[in-house]
């Protein structure tokens, strides 16, 4: 049985989806969960249901972020573990994009995870030991029609990724990657409610080998299994959770 206890842990993107689902299981083994979410009411509301604490916190903005870790360092004594989960996205052709679109999304899905790991890396540093689990999306490892920045995004955590695993493997820091496929959460909700959005989600989901889409449930036992010291040889490594739709070395 797979344990996370004494283990503190950040989840960002935590109040909801993919991040709500991880931030439970982990409370479930035993970790000391942090929710860091902008959305203060569901973020407020889940701390209590779980028994985890939560702090506002902004992704896109730095000082948030170092606010965030620092309270968490205060409170708790330790960070071991990072989990960036937060993520934002819309469907829609690239040339009917704008700037302002890009931005958003670059900020959300990128800058946020830089953000992150700027801020928690060097408390980890000190104790010799942490682990960095990055939310990609298998968009970020073979495209997606109507989410080229997006795509972007999420191809450039695995290379971020891969490059601090090496940097930082002699401080005793494992960094991974788990790219989920089509996924049952709010996010997808929200995008399907567009004709666009509804028709690429509808054919991605004929074509799952395990024959339905994911839900969040099936995404965060990865995650608690790499945050566990079963996974301690584990470290600059990608992993796929989509019903067998991208099967890519």
């Amino acid at each position: 049985m797979i344990s996370l206890k004494n283990k503190v842990a950040i989840v960002t993107g935590g109040a909801s989806g993919i991040g709500r689902a991880i931030s439970t299981l982990f409370v479930q083994l035993s970790a000391k969960v942090v929710i860091a979410d902008i959305n203060a009411r569901e973020g407020e509301k889940l701390s209590k249901e779980i028994n985890a604490l939560f702090e506002h916190t902004d992704i896109t903005q730095l000082e948030s972020v170092r606010e965030t870790a620092k309270k968490v360092k205060e409170k708790l004594g330790k960070i071991d573990v990072l989990v960036n989960s937060a993520g934002w996205d819309e469907i829609k052709p690239f040339l009917e994009t704008t700037p302002e679109f890009w931005e958003k999304v670059i900020s959300i899905n990128f800058k946020g995870v830089i953000n992150t790991t700027y801020c928690v890396l060097p408390y980890m540093i000190e104790a010799k030991n942490g682990v960095i689990i990055n939310i990609s999306s298998d968009a970020g490892r073979v495209g997606s029609s109507g989410e080229a920045v997006y795509s972007g995004c999420k191809a450039g955590i695995i290379g971020f990724s891969k490059a601090i695993a090496r940097e930082y493997a002699k401080d005793g820091i494992r960094v991974n990657v788990i790219c989920p496929g089509p996924t049952r959460t709010p996010l997808l909700e929200s995008i399907t409610k567009d004709k666009l959005g509804a028709k690429i989600i509808s054919a991605m989901e004929k074509y799952i080998p395990l024959g339905r889409l994911g839900s969040p449930e099936d995404i965060a036992p990865a995650v608690a299994f790499l945050a566990s010291d079963y996974a301690c040889y584990i470290t600059g490594q990608v992993i796929s959770i989509s019903g067998g739709l991208t099967m890519v070395g």
